[in-house]
């Protein structure tokens, strides 16, 4: 039997959003959160010692959440012997903004 409507059917949006949920899912961690904020405010790169010291989070568990922002090309990295130094990606900011306007826009009603 179908459901009764209330109203008119809406209409669902049919893109796939797989590309914005792998970014979001990135984002979705305040202790990514953190490291985002800090890359994005820093002036030079910073060392993953750096996180580990001023985080809750043990050196695996920091460097499992840099991984997932790397995977996301949310930032960058480079080892320089045994230390790896973090910078945000140059192209993060405009990703997320991007991301975010291909959910949210809004029809223009004329």
């Amino acid at each position: 039997m179908p459901m009764q409507r209330c109203c008119p059917p809406a209409e669902i949006a049919s893109d796939s959003y797989e590309e914005e949920a792998a970014l979001f899912k990135a984002l979705g961690d305040p202790h990514r959160l953190r490291m985002l904020a800090t890359l994005a405010r820093a002036p030079e790169e910073v060392c993953v010692c750096d996180f580990t010291d001023a985080l809750p989070l043990n050196q695996p568990t920091v460097s499992h959440h840099l991984r997932l922002l790397r995977e996301a090309r949310l930032v960058t990295c480079e080892r320089r012997g045994t230390w790896v130094y973090y910078r945000l990606a140059p192209d993060a900011p405009d990703r997320i903004e991007a991301a975010t306007r291909s959910i949210l826009t809004q029809k223009v009603l004329v």
